[in-house]
């Protein structure tokens, strides 16, 4: 495909979610009603996603795969000439995969959706508010202005907030309110450190500030450039210790906020981390990635360990809150991998960021599932006395949760495996300049953390699924996976596979590009 063809379809892309929830706010044709005004939003917003996710694939297609470091698709329009903002779009090797996986989560997200509206609000506002957040979404991965990138990161804040307060579980509009407050103050600093780089630098193209390298800002300015935005984007990543909006927005949100939170949500900080913080500020970050590689290594541990007490029996621990954790552990060694300043602890976080939102999400979909037929995710009253005994009563979604388990603690042949085992490997000999025993003791602690995280997502799949065999029996059966569910998880659980078999085909996208990046070509 030429590159003039990928500019309409990228610009597209992004622009459809925005066009879909306008239309969604408005009266649906009398043909299309078919047998409620909820069903016919609803449909629209399966229909809207689904042309995003081909639009999408269209564009994954259409890339030229030869010349992944190379921008392509790109439009270039002087928005705002007084402030030198440009409508200015563009995708490569690094951007191209997180845009794919978000068309594809987002339409699952609608398709469960259709068959499964959490209570709380209306259709039309649900279906408005989850496309409205595909569109900023989309667009913070597509952009290549600062001033966008900003205006696209906070576009998903009100959506978000909206589905966990009016759709979500108890206590929810606290959880919304902390979640707002947190990133909302991560984005005001986050702001300044972007406007530092702009004005200093006599421009906010992305581009342009990453060839030229930081070679127009001095140190003092990178090392407040990399202090503020990284506070910014570690919020949202969730980073240690900025991570404690994170358990209780998942726990109240509704399933479909909580794949796209972990799915998609996540991983605009660590992006940012790749896209503006490296190439942009290359002296500041090698000054302060030893902090960020230290936090990195402790909130992998420290998820580990929270979902190891959340495990126990007797602790009372939520099965939504403790996927939660252990996404601060595994977004524990996409920080550590950034933090090696090399390409393959980068290629290893970018792995682990794609691999995190396919298994997480499967993860969220099939906790709400659980939930959907025990009235609970409460571990202690899944398991009880004899264990919920998924294997016996509702076999097909016990394997499916066995399965996003074993590929969540890194099973080699699943997604998971190759993102972290990559981060430990660009950890383990880091870029010039930093202290390699200080990375090896990083390098170790991480390991460490992988044997934990096999402790507690063991222990969930004996307690949920396992159980008295004889006494399951007796009690009333589960409905297994249903015909909507399937084709919601089955993408989720082929693709990990596939990415764990064949790791080149993302590999093969992400290092050039990032090799050019952290060399400023």
């Amino acid at each position: 495909m030429n590159d003039t063809a990928l500019q309409y379809v990228l610009a597209a892309t992004v622009a459809l979610p925005l066009l879909g929830a306008a239309g969604a706010l408005l009266p649906a044709p009398p043909g299309l009603r078919g047998r409620s005004p909820d069903q016919a939003v609803l449909r629209h917003g399966v229909t809207v996603t689904g042309a995003v996710l081909i639009l999408a694939i269209v564009l994954a297609a259409g890339f030229d795969h030869d010349h992944p470091a190379r921008m392509q698709g790109t439009t270039d329009l002087s928005w705002i000439p007084a402030l030198r903002i440009h409508l200015h779009l563009g995708v490569d090797g690094i951007s191209l995969p997180l845009l794919v996986l978000t068309a594809l989560l987002t339409f699952l997200c609608a398709l469960y959706s259709y068959f499964h509206l959490p209570a709380g609000g209306s259709a039309k506002s649900f279906v408005a508010l989850l496309l409205l957040l595909e569109t900023g979404t989309l667009a913070t991965f597509a952009v290549l202005d600062l001033m966008l990138f900003f205006l696209a990161f906070e576009t998903v804040l009100i959506p978000m907030y909206f589905l966990i307060a009016r759709w979500g579980g108890g206590d929810r509009e606290r959880s919304a309110l902390r979640f707002i407050v947190y990133t909302l103050l991560g984005s005001v600093v986050m702001l300044l450190g972007l406007l530092l780089i702009g004005i200093k630098a006599g421009t906010f193209d992305m581009v342009a500030l990453a060839t030229d390298n930081g070679s127009h800002l001095g140190h003092s300015t990178q090392l407040i450039a990399v202090l503020a935005i990284g506070l910014g984007l570690a919020v949202k990543a969730p980073m240690w210790p900025l991570h404690s909006w994170l358990p209780d927005a998942h726990t109240a949100a509704p399933t479909a906020g909580s794949v796209l939170l972990a799915g998609v949500l996540l991983k605009m900080g660590t992006y940012g981390l790749v896209r503006i913080v490296l190439p942009d500020t290359p002296d500041g970050i090698q000054t302060f990635a030893p902090y960020l590689a230290a936090f990195a290594v402790v909130g992998i541990v420290y998820g580990s360990l929270a979902c190891l007490q959340l495990a126990r029996q007797g602790n009372g621990g939520d099965l939504k809150r403790l996927i939660a954790y252990s996404s601060v552990g595994h977004m524990g060694f996409v920080l550590l991998g950034i933090a090696s300043l090399n390409p393959t602890g980068v290629n290893g976080a970018l792995f682990a960021n794609i691999a995190h939102g396919l298994i997480t999400g499967l993860l969220f979909f099939l906790v709400g599932a659980v939930k959907d037929r025990y009235g609970s995710s409460d571990l202690d009253q899944l398991a009880g006395r004899t264990g919920a005994a998924l294997y016996g009563r509702a076999p097909r979604l016990g394997g499916l949760l066995a399965f996003a388990a074993v590929a969540s603690l890194g099973l080699p042949g699943l997604a998971g495996f190759w993102g972290e085992m990559l981060a430990m490997f660009g950890s383990f000999d880091p870029a010039a300049g930093l202290s390699r025993p200080a990375y090896l003791t990083f390098t170790a602690v991480a390991a460490f953390g992988t044997l934990l995280t096999a402790g507690y997502l063991l222990t969930v799949v004996r307690r949920i699924c396992m159980g008295d065999k004889d006494t399951a029996e007796l009690t009333p059966a589960l409905p297994d996976v249903r015909g909507y569910e399937f084709a919601a998880w089955t993408p989720l659980a082929a693709l990990t596979v596939v990415a764990g078999l064949w790791p080149a085909a993302l590999l093969g996208l992400t290092d050039p590009a990032v090799r050019s990046l952290l060399g400023g070509h």
